[in-house]
């Protein structure tokens, strides 16, 4: 029997606190008030005091309005039906479809046993020579992009939803602008890729709580269709909003603030959440690629910094080019060795030529006489960076690896790559007497 409790204890921000008894932390309620009814998230308790998250907000509650507990955690449908639709952080519709109440999970459970788990395998094609060929992304893999405001990660982040290929994109907004919004819907539907992408959608303008919701729904949606044997990449923009809402929720609990008045469990909710990349044995896999804005472009930022010792690498975006020397996928020796036969090495040739380009820049940006050799560097970067680098670069990984070669040898000598002489018989485009 669902109990009804008629008085409210306190309101504050978006949280109101009722005394209770058997109730369950996570547990969801029912406020209604003059204005209408909202559901309510059970976000603490302290013997009978329960704190509840009211997710349309507390504006109209007041200390007389009744609270009911439904027995039930936070849940949301899952089923094909979900396939190319749009929902809010609450699991509401958000595009004008019908409601989805059937087939109903929990949301924010444990993640998988590592028994249960098998060691990351398969590649995962993106089309990005940038990631295809130096830094691989890879299946159960759980990546950051970190970037700085301003840089184009949303459009990253369409490009590799369009360009994936896996089964099923799952993609978590918090704290999007409505143009972003707009841009990832539009931008999908006219690409054909919406057939096969579930999005949870929370807006600026949305009420706070349900940012830390979304990126719970996406990922336990994608554990149940990776358990259905479907290869789920799910994409998360931006972490460092989610983040936000954590700390904002905390200082209206009035919880001790930790770092930059980040709450002391921050770690452990970043990694809770990212703890649910996996690969099953013998069905799908869930691989998540989430987005972490770095404020001032401060590594050192608390959200960018916790999430380094929980994730396997990083994409670092800059300039509008994901970045090679900041980059790193620590699980692309688990498949760049059954790719192709120069891949390994093509990979750390073009990067060593690369950062000597570099240095050739700093000594042409002093003033110093450029060398022949420099004067081949130079080339050679500007092809790298138009080539490679620009993230409207399209091509599979095979024809990435081939122009690789074809810049080397615009460029060089093939004495001068450093590269395998085996390989370089086999592969360089020009014939070797």
């Amino acid at each position: 029997m669902q109990k009804i409790y008629s008085k409210i204890e306190s309101i504050v921000g978006n949280v109101i606190t009722v005394r209770a008894s058997g109730v369950k932390n996570g547990e969801l309620g029912l406020v209604s008030y003059k204005g209408g009814q909202s559901m309510a998230n059970v976000i603490k308790l302290d013997d009978d005091v329960v704190s509840l998250q009211v997710f349309s907000g507390a504006q109209g509650i007041s200390t007389g309005d009744q609270v009911r507990f439904l027995g039930v955690p936070m849940q949301v449908s899952y089923s094909d039906n979900l396939l190319g639709r749009v929902f809010d952080g609450t699991g509401s519709p958000r595009d004008n479809g019908p409601a989805m109440k059937t087939n109903l999970i929990e949301i924010g459970g444990p993640a998988v046993n590592p028994a249960k788990r098998i060691i990351p395998r398969n590649m995962i094609r993106t089309g990005l020579p940038m990631i295809d060929l130096f830094n691989t992304l890879v299946e159960s893999q759980k990546l950051p992009i970190f970037s700085v405001s301003g840089e184009p990660y949303n459009e990253l982040l369409a490009r590799i939803a369009i360009q994936a290929e896996v089964d099923l994109i799952i993609l978590g907004g918090m704290g999007l602008k409505y143009d972003d919004y707009l841009f990832f819907r539009d931008t999908l539907e006219e690409s054909g890729a919406m057939s096969r992408t579930i999005m949870f959608i929370h807006t600026a303008s949305d009420p706070t709580v349900e940012c830390l919701l979304v990126p719970d729904m996406a990922l336990a949606v994608a554990e149940r269709f990776a358990l259905d044997g479907k290869k789920v990449l799910v994409l998360l923009t931006d972490m460092t909003n989610f983040a936000d809402a954590m700390k904002e929720m905390a200082i209206t609990m009035d919880q001790v603030p930790s770092n930059r008045g980040y709450p002391g469990d921050l770690y452990s909710s970043l990694a809770s959440r990212y703890e649910k990349a996996v690969d099953f044995e013998g069905a799908g896999s869930v691989t998540i690629l989430g987005v972490t804005t770095m404020p001032g472009d401060d590594v050192t930022h608390p959200v960018p910094d916790n999430t380094g010792y929980i994730t396997e690498g990083q994409y670092y975006l800059k300039g509008g080019r994901i970045e090679p020397f900041g980059s790193l996928s620590r699980l692309k020796q688990q498949v760049n060795a059954h790719t192709r036969d120069d891949h390994r090495a093509l990979m750390d040739g073009m990067i060593k030529l690369y950062a000597s380009y570099k240095e050739s820049l700093e000594k042409r940006s002093m003033g110093f006489m450029m060398t022949e050799w420099d004067e081949k560097l130079l080339k050679y970067g500007d092809l790298f960076e138009r080539k490679m680098m620009d993230l409207s670069v399209n091509i599979p990984l095979e024809a990435a690896l081939d122009l690789g070669w074809e810049i080397l040898a615009d460029c060089f000598d093939p004495a001068d790559t450093g590269l395998r002489t085996d390989l370089i018989r086999a592969r360089w485009p020009k014939a070797i007497e």
